[in-house]
C-alpha cells in the first residue's frame, strides 16, 4: 500500500531448539574461521531448550547481544551458500528469534499471561526464581518487568493486567520496581464486571520507561460502575470531564508515603500524612496470623460434633489446655460480617498440647511450624476479624480460650483495654477507609491490618464504649442455639414471657428494636470520636445503616437484599417461631430442659443419661425428654410422642393449657398464614416438610438431629439426637415404631377397603381409593426400609464423635436422608 515490497514482519511463533540442532551446529560450522560462531550457536540453542514454555521472557546474555549482528550475517551467508532443508533451516529461526529478543523498542503493547505459582510447573517455578525472582509470584508481573527491557530509555510501555499487583503484599517488590525505576504515567481501573461474562480484577495502565518521580499520572477509577457496559463511556467521560469525581492526579512520591507503597491513587493529602503521623497497628499490638491444619476434615470440626466432655471451654494457657485432657478447643475461623463478638463455630484438635496436628505438619513439611504458627499466642485474649471478606471488615472480641486458624487471625495486645481500643478503632469508619488505601482487594491477613494508622492515644470513652457493644453482641449471639453459651431462647426468658406467645413475641420483639438502636447509637457515637480524632470530618460521617448493626435479632442486617419492613417482620416472625420448635424438639431429645438453663446433654452413646436426668434439678420437671431420643415427624398422627403431639404437650408446660389453643394457632399462622386448617395438623406439615431442611441450614450441613426417612412417599420419618444414639437405637426404632406402623398401616387399608365398598357416591368411592393408593404405596416403601432397617440393626454400629458427622452419618447407607448433602457421596 505504501509502495513498498520488501517490507518483512518480525512475528514469530517462538520455537524451542531440537536435539538435532547442536549436531547441525558442529557439522556445518567447522574451520577456525567459525569456532566463535559456532559456540554462540550452542549458547543459542541452549537458551531456547524451552523457548515456547518461556516465550519472551528469555533474555539474551550480554555476551551474544553485542554479537547479534555478526551472528545473523555469517549465518545468512553459511546458510545461503551451503546449507538447505527442513533438517537445518531451525538455526535461521533460533537466530531470528533471538534478534527480536535483543532489539530495544519504542513502544510495547501487551496484554501479558496470567499465571499464579499454583498454575505453574516446577520448570516455570524454577526459571521465575532463577531470572525474575522479585516478581515470581506470577507470570504477567515477570512479563511486565521483562517487557521494560525491551524498551528504549523514555519509551512507552502499556498493559493489561490484573489489579492485584497495585495493593498486594506479594507484590511490593514490582511496586517498588515501577515507583522507583519507572513512571506510571495512566492507568485505568475497571470494575470487577468490566469484561461481558467474566469477573476479573483488571487494568489498563501505560508507563515511561525512564523515572519521573514528582510527575502526576491520571488515574481513571471505575470501581462504582457495574458492568461491561460502563467502562468504556465513564473513561471517555472522566477524560472530558476530569472533575467527574472519578478522574484522579497522583504520583510516584505520593504512593512512597503509604506502607507497602500501594496505587492509592484516589487518596486524599490528609489521609496520606495520617499514615506517617501515627504509628502503625502493628507497632502497638501484635496481629498475628492462625495455623493452617492442612486437613480440616481431620482436624477440624463444628462445635456441637463432637462429645461435650471432649471440648475444652475457657483454657488460659497451653498447660492449662493439656493438663485438661480435652481433645477440642475453640477455633477462630473467620466467617461471615458480624462486629464485636460471635461467628464462634468450630474446635480444633489440639490434645496433648497438638502432638497429632504438629505431628502431621512435620510429617508433610519437615518442618511443624510451617503452617501451625505463632503458637506462643495460643489460647490468649485477642480481637479476630475474617482475613479474606466480601464486603467490609469487622472484628470480634476473643475471649481467653481460642487458637486461631488461618482464615481468621487475631491481634493481641498488652492489656485488655489496648485490645478494646483497637477493637473500637476496627469496628469503626475509619478501618474500612484506611484499608481501602492498603488493601482494597478485600484482602484483610495481619499484614495490611498491621499496617493501619493508630492514635497512640487510648479514649477512654471508646473503650466503655466497646465493653457496652461487645456486651450487646455476646448477648445477641448466645440467644440462638448455635452458641455453646445458649440457654434458652428469648420467648422463654423470664424477662419477656407473658400469659400468652403473641404478647411474649411483641415484648421480645420491642426489646430486640431496643437493642438494635442502642447498638446504632453506640457505634455512631464511636465513630464520631474517631472521626474527630482523626481530623476526617471532610471525609467520613459517622452514620451506620440498620443494615450494618450485625445482631442476628435485627433483620435489616439477618436478611440481606431489598424486602420491605413488613416483608422482614414476617421473615423474623416465622424464624423465630421455627426456633421455639427446634427448642421445644431438644428438650424432647433432652439437650435443654425447660426449668433448667444451658446445655444439659451433649455426651455420646446415651451414656449417663438417666444419671443426669435424675439430678434433683430436673427429676420432677413438668416435661421429660423422650426416652431414647428417637422422634417420629410423620404427616399422620400414628404415634402419640411424635413431635407434633409432645410440641403440644411442651406449649401446655411453657405457657399454660389455658391458653393452649391461641397460643398453637399463632405458631400456625407464623409458619404459614395462607393455611386455613387446625393448627395442630400446620405444625405437623412443617416437621415432616421444613423441619430438617432448616435444621441442616442452621447447622452448616452438620446436623445433629439426625433425620431417617423410608424414602420419597415419608411412610416413616423419624428424628435421632447424634449424642444418644447407640448400637441399639436401630432395634428400637424398627421394634418401637417401624413394624408397630406397618401394622396401622394395614388395618388403615382394611378400614378404607370396607368403607369404600360402602360408599354410595362415585365420589365417596374415589376418595377412598385415593388415601387406599398412598398408604399402598407407603406400605412398599416401609417394607423395603424395614428389610435394610433390620441389616442396619443386626450390625450393631457404633459412631465415634471425634470423627465428626460427615463421616458417621455415611455408615447407615440409604436410611439416613439429605446423605449426599452432608457427606458429599
Amino acid at each position: 500500500i505504501l509502495g513498498y515490497t520488501d517490507l518483512k514482519l518480525n512475528v514469530y511463533a517462538i520455537q524451542d531448539s531440537r536435539p538435532s540442532d547442536l549436531r547441525n551446529i558442529e557439522m556445518f560450522f567447522k574451520g577456525d574461521e567459525f569456532q566463535g560462531i559456532q559456540g554462540d550457536l550452542r549458547a543459542l540453542a541452549e537458551l531456547f531448550e524451552n523457548a515456547k514454555t518461556f516465550g519472551s521472557l528469555i533474555t539474551v546474555p550480554e555476551s551474544l547481544a553485542g554479537r547479534m549482528q555478526e551472528i545473523a550475517k555469517t549465518v545468512e551467508e553459511k546458510i545461503g551458500k551451503w546449507m538447505a532443508g527442513s533438517d537445518v533451516q531451525n538455526i535461521r529461526a533460533l537466530v531470528d528469534q533471538a534478534a527480536l529478543l535483543v532489539r530495544k523498542y519504542d513502544c510495547v503493547v501487551t496484554n501479558p499471561p496470567y499465571m499464579g505459582g499454583k498454575g505453574m510447573n516446577g520448570i516455570v517455578k524454577t526459571f521465575l526464581k532463577d531470572n525474575f525472582s522479585d516478581v515470581k509470584s506470577d507470570l504477567f508481573s515477570a512479563f511486565i518487568v521483562r517487557n521494560t527491557h525491551l524498551t528504549k530509555p523514555n519509551g512507552q510501555l502499556g498493559f493489561m493486567s490484573p489489579f492485584v499487583w497495585m495493593f498486594i503484599s506479594s507484590y511490593e517488590k514490582l511496586r517498588s520496581f515501577l515507583i522507583d525505576h519507572k513512571t506510571i504515567t495512566s492507568l485505568i481501573q475497571l470494575e470487577y464486571s468490566g469484561f461481558d461474562g467474566a469477573t476479573v480484577p483488571i487494568c489498563t495502565f501505560t508507563v515511561e520507561n525512564a523515572l519521573s518521580p514528582n510527575f502526576k499520572g491520571g488515574y481513571i477509577r471505575l470501581s462504582d460502575f457495574r458492568g461491561a457496559e460502563n467502562q468504556a463511556p465513564k473513561t471517555l467521560e472522566a477524560i472530558q470531564n476530569p472533575a467527574c469525581g472519578w478522574f484522579f492526579h497522583a504520583s510516584a512520591a505520593d504512593f512512597k508515603r503509604i506502607p507497602g507503597s500501594p496505587i492509592a491513587y484516589w487518596v486524599s493529602e490528609k489521609t496520606i500524612k495520617l499514615f506517617s503521623e501515627f504509628p502503625s497497628l502493628g507497632e502497638i499490638a501484635k496481629p498475628r496470623q492462625g495455623l493452617a491444619t492442612s486437613d480440616n476434615d481431620r482436624f477440624l470440626r463444628q462445635w456441637f460434633e463432637p462429645s461435650i466432655n471432649s471440648f475444652g471451654i475457657g483454657m488460659a494457657s497451653r498447660d492449662e489446655a493439656k493438663n485438661s485432657a480435652r481433645k477440642w478447643f475453640p477455633c477462630q475461623k473467620g466467617g461471615p460480617f458480624r462486629k464485636w463478638y460471635g461467628n464462634n463455630h468450630f474446635v480444633v484438635n489440639w490434645e496433648n498440647d497438638g502432638k497429632e496436628l504438629l505431628e502431621y505438619a512435620a510429617y508433610l513439611y519437615g518442618s511443624p511450624t510451617r503452617t501451625i504458627k505463632n503458637i506462643p499466642f495460643y489460647f490468649k485474649e485477642g480481637i479476630t476479624w475474617s482475613t479474606i471478606s466480601s464486603s467490609a471488615l469487622s472484628m470480634r472480641y476473643s475471649p481467653v480460650g481460642f487458637i486461631s486458624e488461618t482464615k481468621g487471625a487475631i491481634c493481641f495486645g498488652d492489656s485488655h483495654k489496648l485490645l478494646f481500643w483497637i477493637l473500637g478503632f476496627s469496628n469503626s469508619s475509619l478501618i474500612n477507609h484506611f484499608l481501602r488505601v492498603v488493601s482494597p482487594t478485600l484482602d484483610f491477613h495481619e499484614g495490611p491490618v498491621g499496617r493501619l494508622p493508630l492514635l497512640n492515644q487510648v479514649i477512654d470513652q471508646c473503650v466503655i464504649i466497646t465493653d457496652q457493644c461487645v456486651n450487646i453482641a455476646k448477648s445477641d449471639w448466645d440467644s440462638y442455639e448455635t452458641s455453646w453459651d445458649y440457654t434458652t431462647p428469648p420467648l422463654l426468658h423470664p424477662a419477656h414471657h407473658q400469659p400468652v406467645l403473641k404478647a411474649t413475641h411483641e415484648k421480645v420483639r420491642t426489646h430486640w428494636q431496643a437493642t438494635t438502636l442502642e447498638m446504632q447509637r453506640l457505634e455512631e457515637e464511636n465513630n464520631r470520636i474517631f472521626i474527630d480524632a482523626y481530623g476526617l470530618q471532610d471525609e467520613l460521617t459517622p452514620e451506620v445503616p440498620l443494615s450494618e448493626i450485625t445482631l442476628t435479632c435485627n433483620p435489616h442486617y439477618r436478611y440481606n437484599g431489598s424486602k420491605t419492613d413488613e416483608e422482614l417482620e414476617t421473615q423474623l416472625l416465622t424464624d423465630t417461631m421455627e426456633e421455639l420448635i427446634s427448642y421445644s424438639i431438644w428438650c424432647m431429645m433432652g439437650r435443654y430442659r425447660l426449668d433448667a438453663p444451658g446445655l444439659i446433654y451433649a455426651h455420646s452413646d446415651n451414656k449417663d443419661f438417666d444419671r443426669i436426668y435424675s439430678a434433683p434439678i430436673i427429676q420432677h420437671s413438668p416435661f421429660t425428654p423422650d426416652d431414647d431420643g428417637i422422634i417420629p415427624i410423620i404427616d399422620m398422627p400414628w404415634f402419640s410422642d411424635d413431635a407434633a403431639n409432645r410440641f403440644v404437650e411442651f406449649m401446655k408446660v411453657a405457657w399454660s393449657p389455658e391458653t393452649l389453643v391461641e397460643n398453637l394457632k399463632f405458631v400456625a399462622d407464623s409458619l404459614n398464614p395462607k393455611r386455613n386448617e387446625d393448627p395442630t395438623d400446620t405444625i405437623r406439615k412443617y416437621l415432616s416438610v421444613g423441619f430438617f431442611k432448616d435444621h441442616l441450614k442452621t447447622y452448616k450441613k452438620r446436623p445433629i438431629y439426625w433425620l431417617f426417612s423410608s424414602g420419597k412417599q415419608k411412610a416413616f420419618e423419624c428424628l435421632v439426637y447424634l449424642h444418644r444414639y447407640n448400637e441399639s437405637t436401630l432395634s428400637r426404632m424398627r421394634s418401637l415404631y417401624v413394624t408397630p406402623l406397618q401394622g396401622n398401616i394395614r388395618s388403615r387399608i382394611e378400614f378404607l377397603d370396607n368403607e369404600q365398598k360402602a360408599a354410595t357416591s362415585a365420589s365417596g368411592q374415589r376418595k377412598f381409593q385415593k388415601e387406599i393408593d398412598m398408604l399402598k404405596k407407603k406400605q412398599t416403601e416401609l417394607a423395603k426400609f424395614d428389610d435394610e432397617l433390620r441389616h442396619y440393626a443386626d450390625m450393631r454400629i457404633s459412631l465415634d464423635l471425634d470423627d465428626g458427622v460427615k463421616v458417621n452419618y455415611s455408615k447407615f447407607g440409604n436410611l439416613l436422608a439429605e446423605v449426599k448433602a452432608i457427606t458429599g457421596e
